[in-house]
């Protein structure tokens, strides 16, 4: 078998959502709670993936699915497409998570008949590590380097924005807005002991933005 790369991993995640879409599970029938759905769903693609490719590993001290592509996998319903992440540093907010998403977006169905759960996976969408930064944040920040801001500005921003940082790492941070100026995120990651990041904005955007791909 073959090392697994980015287009293998897209190419399958489009073919596991389709046949996953028709498939009925006995397991998930009347199970509400997300995170044992986002499991079922995560354990599954990755054994279909192993007997397929050669996979690392998972890093669950990073908290990436798929390491040897810098790669995490999330699992979200429609109802409220969010998920939680690491939190390492508030400079994920304005230069990115530092890894990529893969994110399966999918609408429960219970089948009382047969008592049994169906996911249908209406979005798997792709998300480089360029653009998982935090929407409105990069935003602000472009707008004020438009607007001939200064390191003064963007500190000001910050604390506005609630940045969850100290003085210096503020500063430390602005300091290197201005050398390097960052792209445009797409998330949106609420301040918390973990990220919450929130998916509505790329479900939205797949397809018409560099670098958000939709795959299915």
């Amino acid at each position: 078998m073959k090392k697994i790369t980015i287009k293998d991993l897209l190419l399958e995640a489009n073919k596991f959502s389709v046949n996953e879409s028709l498939h009925k599970e006995p397991t998930l029938f009347g199970v509400t709670d997300g995170k044992a759905v986002g499991t079922y769903l995560e354990h599954k693609f990755r054994t279909y993936l192993r007997e397929r490719y050669v996979l690392d590993d998972s890093n669950s001290a990073k908290g990436i699915d798929y390491p040897e592509l810098l790669v995490d996998l999330k699992v979200t319903s429609i109802d409220k497409p969010q998920s939680s992440c690491p939190f390492r540093s508030a400079r994920q907010k304005i230069f990115g998570l530092g890894y990529s998403l893969l994110v399966f977006v999918y609408n429960k169905r219970d089948d009382n008949n047969d008592k049994t759960g169906m996911l249908e996976i209406l979005h798997v969408i792709y998300i480089d590590s360029s653009r998982t930064a935090d929407f409105q944040t990069t935003s602000g920040i472009i707008k004020i380097l438009e607007n001939k801001g200064n390191k003064d500005d963007l500190l000001a921003f910050f604390s506005e924005r609630m940045l969850p940082v100290d003085e210096i790492e503020a500063d430390l941070i602005a300091d290197e807005i201005i050398r390097n100026r960052p792209g445009i995120g797409y998330l949106t990651i609420s301040n918390a002991l973990q990220w919450r990041l929130q998916y509505s904005r790329v479900i939205e955007c797949a397809g018409q933005v560099d670098n958000i791909l939709r795959v299915k």
